[in-house]
């Protein structure tokens, strides 16, 4: 059908006007189709059945000489979303009518990589000569042509559709007079050319070999072409002190500056609780709250109360109100939005929101009175929550206290830390009477409690990393825990019982897949994981429990643990798997986690009988879930790239040395091994393992040896020696020692006869 005869009745109103008349044209074009949607121009295409060049695709959808310049600028939209795609001919065409497939690449360190497809399905390989076209997290269309020598779907890039990067952090390498940059992120294996001063910004920075910069990509890389960038900053020499975390913030592009709208915005907010706040709030000045956290800790956004209550107990965990100084939809609420949570590096912490208000307004520093949120729960004797409440308040924190001095309190009875505590105690004494009946409906509802042993670092005067350290977690940490799950437990309940929309975190039992492998392994030392096709915690609680202190109970344990999924944000409540709770939301840190803000909010709103809508109203909660979780995820892998730099810098002066560990991974290509007491992991290669052939045994999780059948198993116990630290790469490499401590016999240099 011809766009143009759907004209408005009106025009014909307009025939008797001359046809040169401007006012005549005004009002024409008021009335005239716009341009073909992008729905119009994929079933026109389909509708052909073969591709189709621009100037006959223009005759079908009748585009008038005035509307080819912005047709062409939506097809080269619809281009950059992979709608439609053009052959070497330069006609458009629908690329899932090609048999093209589109995805985003990942780049592996080695210089090949995969493209993951957008609709799921096998992913494609693609050889380091395709990846020469793109950088890692790049979306591209590709077509398969064969498959590889393991037997993979083998891709070719047809085209890229969307660049993920425009500024690399990486360091200056001088080579014949020629600059180039190696990416910090290893899976973009380019190198990039630094611009030569003619392409260069005159204010492009000069930087100086074995310096790391931040460059911006001036030209991405092509078949024919490496990228090259210009340089915008430059951080310093690799070896300066705090160069691994600012390496790392922009290699995993976090936020670490607000902006300056958000600073003004507070800027603006005062520095004490002023009465005006007071306004709607319940006064809870007078009760003995207490922060209970780590020594170092800065931000104190939970306080609790405990009393009895009849046979029971009323427990109150009070949460700082970010939500009253954090407005939805302002600049402070734009940049925590941005950060998605607090990220906690050894030594530095990037927080979401300004000191301002994360260690002094929101933070419930002792002696001051500060707005909270409180969650007011009558708990019966046996640990079941029976009735909840919740309501703004005031409240004045009577001490900050730390895990340390509570546990030597309550259970090592010292009696300087009890005499400290002074008037405190009693209360402190009737949580610890709760958390034993909290922690007894925990082990009746199933919930899985797996050991794992957390670490610290510790650092000299000069701020060089001196040791590491286990870092303990005693009662008074599992009875604050179990505080806090209990509040957050009731927010979910309430949020759910109100049907208002929330971000619940969920955590889905393991895959089949996943549940097939673990039933294998487990069958092989003779134990059997109940639940059939769906089994529940309780039932992984209850294999623990089997297992109880076999020698090889770390190893079975890690093979449990590593077939349950990633906890993440969703506004779809499916439970939380782990903790074997049907229905569970973050409620309890809204300084430093931004799902938590938001759950403040809408449970705010339902006290005022409001409904509380982000940006982008009830259908932005996914996104919004989405967008968490990864920068959990980031948060997560920025630090553990920092911790394992600081491990690197802290055994280079140990190479050479014995030690003794427990392999903690088994991969195709070697052992993962952790070592006892420096808490430090690094790899013995497949060609390290001894004169044998050794093969991946997926199943049983180890290395078998062809002739000789010698297993390496996660788990067991060896002896290694450090052969190298690769600070470049984040690296630490071992070899197998015999049981004297030596190398052995093969790797020994012989005497000279």
């Amino acid at each position: 059908m011809n766009r143009l005869s759907n004209k408005h009745p009106s025009l014909k109103k307009l025939s008797k006007i001359r046809r040169a008349d401007p006012e005549f044209e005004r009002e024409k074009a008021k009335y005239e189709q716009p341009l073909p949607s992008r729905e119009y121009v994929l079933q026109t295409l389909a509708a052909q059945g073969a591709p189709l060049d621009i100037r006959r695709l223009m005759e079908l959808l009748d585009i008038q000489p005035h509307e080819v310049e912005p047709f062409q600028r939506r097809l080269g939209a619809m281009a950059r979303d992979a709608q439609l795609m053009q052959n070497r001919r330069g006609d458009w065409l629908i690329p899932d009518k090609a048999d093209l497939i589109r995805g985003r690449i990942t780049g592996h360190p080695d210089g090949f990589g995969f493209l993951i497809p957008e609709e799921g399905g096998a992913d494609l390989f693609l050889a380091a000569k395709e990846m020469d076209k793109v950088l890692h997290g790049d979306k591209a269309i590709a077509r398969v042509i064969g498959v590889d020598r393991k037997g993979r779907p083998e891709g070719k890039i047809v085209e890229v559709t969307e660049r993920a990067n425009h500024r690399i952090v990486g360091r200056v390498i001088e080579e014949h007079g020629v600059k180039f940059v190696i990416a910090e992120n290893r899976r973009i294996s380019q190198d990039f050319l630094l611009a030569p001063p003619e392409k260069a910004a005159k204010n492009a920075l000069k930087a100086k070999a074995g310096q790391v910069v931040m460059i911006e990509i001036i030209e991405q890389p092509s078949r024919n072409a490496r990228p090259i960038g210009r340089v915008v900053e430059i951080l310093g020499n690799y070896a300066d002190p705090g160069m691994e975390i600012e390496i790392a913030l922009r290699k995993h592009e976090l936020p670490f500056e607000f902006s300056k709208e958000a600073l003004a915005e507070a800027k603006k907010l005062p520095d004490e609780v002023r009465k005006s706040d007071w306004k709607g709030r319940e006064d809870i000045t007078g009760l003995p709250l207490v922060t209970i956290d780590g020594e170092t800790a800065k931000d104190f956004d939970d306080a609790v109360y405990c009393e009895r209550q009849g046979k029971g107990y009323r427990l109150i965990v009070a949460i700082a109100d970010v939500s009253h100084y954090v407005v939805a939809k302002g600049s402070l609420d734009h940049d925590a939005y941005e950060r998605g949570n607090s990220v906690y590096f050894p030594r530095r912490v990037i927080p979401m929101l300004p000191e301002k208000i994360s260690n002094g307004l929101c933070s419930l520093n002792p002696k001051v009175e500060r707005l909270c949120m409180v969650c007011d729960m009558a708990i019966g004797p046996t640990g079941a929550i029976s009735r909840y409440r919740f309501y703004p308040a005031v409240m004045f924190s009577h001490a900050r206290l730390t895990y340390t001095e509570v546990a030597a309190a309550l259970y090592d009875k010292d009696a300087t830390a009890c005499s400290k505590l002074g008037a405190l105690l009693p209360h402190l004494e009737t949580l610890d009477s709760l958390y034993r009946q909290l922690a007894k409906a925990r082990a009746k509802r199933g919930a899985i409690d797996f050991e794992t042993t957390e670490t610290r670092m510790i650092f000299d005067d000069h701020g060089k990393i001196e040791n590491i350290v286990p870092s303990e977690r005693n009662e008074a940490h599992k009875l604050i825990e179990e505080c806090m799950l209990a509040a957050n437990v009731c927010a979910s309940e309430y949020l759910r019982a109100r049907e208002h929309p929330s971000l619940y975190r969920v955590h889905e039992g393991p895959s089949a897949d996943r549940l097939t492998k673990l039933r294998d392994f487990l069958g092989t030392f003779g134990f059997q994981l109940g639940g059939g096709d769906s089994p529940a915690a309780m039932d992984y609680a209850r294999l623990l429990e089997k297992i109880g202190d076999r020698p090889d109970r770390q190893l079975l344990q890690t093979v449990m643990l590593r077939s349950l999924r990633q906890a993440i944000y969703s506004p779809d409540n499916v439970g939380h798997f782990g903790l074997a709770y049907e229905s569970y939301t973050h409620f309890t840190s809204p300084i430093r986690r931004y799902p938590d803000l938001l759950v403040h909010r809408a449970i705010k709103s339902t006290l005022m009988e409001r409904r509380y809508e982000p940006a982008g109203g009830d259908n932005a909660w996914e996104a919004i879930g989405l967008h968490c979780s990864m920068t959990e995820r980031r948060a997560d892998e920025a630090t553990r790239d920092v911790e394992a730099w600081l491990k690197c810098y802290y055994m280079q002066d140990r190479v050479g040395e014995i030690f003794t560990g427990s392999i903690s991974s088994v991969v195709p290509f070697g052992i993962f091994v952790a070592l006892d007491d420096v808490f430090v992991e690094g790899l013995v290669h497949v060609s390290d393992l001894g004169q044998d052939y050794f093969h991946f045994d997926e199943k049983a999780h180890a290395m078998v040896g062809e002739r000789a059948g010698r297993r390496y198993r996660l788990s067991d116990r060896v002896k290694v020696q450090l052969t190298r630290v690769d600070m470049e790469a984040n690296k630490i490499d071992f070899r197998l020692a015999d049981e004297s401590g030596r190398p052995p016999v093969a790797d020994r240099k012989r005497r000279p006869s």
